[in-house]
């Protein structure tokens, strides 16, 4: 989002901190007056372009030690320009507040043990219909940044494809199930009126353990039987606690759901985010040094695992 508010004041955010990045006297002077206005000893925080959320940890730092540094800097007359303005303040509160929220979400969303796609249906709609709904306290600005978002994400998930692929992964979480609208993915479309022409059946959840190969007419139905048997008792079971583990759970009641544990390996082992890739990329840049430039690549990719797992 481009804004010359918001681009002024996260500067002024920027050159604070670096002001008092490069200066111990500065560093001493502002623990000081955290002391003298009961404010809590914390460094300040810079913004890093590679690390989420870092711009809004720097905002919320400037806006928690707000006082302290105003009386720090006004007794610097080369910095006194530096001190933030109310209107600064006031788009910093408004860019904390729509970007505060999604911190936590994002933290989640990187998880590696049983953080998987079928969390980002879930998490799309408690974004659209809760965190970042618009309150009536808002301010102009904290409204648009919102919508802003909204608007950025519905359109990357808004791809047919990938709808469907997030109602089914959704499915066949045992913490959601139907609970997130994935209802019309796991039925089939409902038949053509007489007035419309014929539409093309959507793809449903049963279509899946359908066999390649050719079958009589009695073993089609009969499968079909017990697709939708085992589909039903798995939807009209008590859905998992949010914290536990769906693929544990599908490890115990494989043997009930033969099929739907096959297609659930399949889906729920896609992560919901690229941060499980990232952080292997960062563990082979710790381990293939300037010092360690010549290591074998099989040796590179077994020290990774090793590093990864143990």
């Amino acid at each position: 989002m481009k804004d010359s508010r918001v681009s002024r004041a996260v500067g002024v955010c920027k050159k604070i901190v670096a002001s008092f990045s490069y200066s111990w006297k500065k560093k001493r002077d502002l623990a000081e007056a955290q002391k003298q206005l009961n404010l809590p000893e914390h460094s300040l925080k810079t913004e890093c372009p590679t690390r989420w959320g870092s711009r809004q940890a720097m905002i919320e730092r400037i806006l928690e030690q707000q006082k302290a540094i105003a009386q720090v800097l006004s007794m610097d007359k080369k910095l006194r320009h530096l001190i933030p303005t109310w209107q600064d303040i006031d788009v910093l509160e408004a860019v904390n507040k729509a970007l505060g929220p999604l911190v936590e979400f994002t933290d989640a969303l990187s998880g590696e043990t049983y953080i998987s796609v079928s969390f980002v249906k879930p998490t799309l709609h408690l974004l659209n219909h809760s965190i970042l709904a618009p309150q009536e306290d808002d301010l102009e600005l904290c409204k648009s940044i919102k919508s802003k978002i909204l608007e950025y994400l519905n359109e990357k998930y808004s791809h047919p494809k990938v709808q469907e692929l997030l109602d089914i992964a959704s499915a066949l979480d045992p913490r959601f199930k139907l609970k997130y609208n994935a209802l019309e993915t796991i039925a089939t479309a409902a038949t053509s009126t007489e007035d419309a022409p014929p539409q093309k059946k959507r793809k449903g959840l049963s279509s899946f353990f359908k066999s390649s190969t050719s079958t009589t007419g009695g073993e089609a139905i009969q499968q079909d039987q017990v697709v939708g048997a085992e589909l039903q008792t798995y939807l009209q079971m008590e859905t998992l606690d949010a914290e536990e583990d769906p693929l544990q759970w599908w490890k115990d009641f494989k043997k009930h759901y033969p099929r739907l544990s096959n297609l659930a390996r399949k889906y729920l082992c896609i992560p919901a985010t690229s941060s499980s890739s990232e952080r292997v990329l960062s563990t082979s840049g710790n381990i293939v040094t300037c010092l360690r430039s010549s290591l074998n690549p099989d040796h590179v990719n077994r020290l990774v695992f090793l590093a990864k797992n143990l």
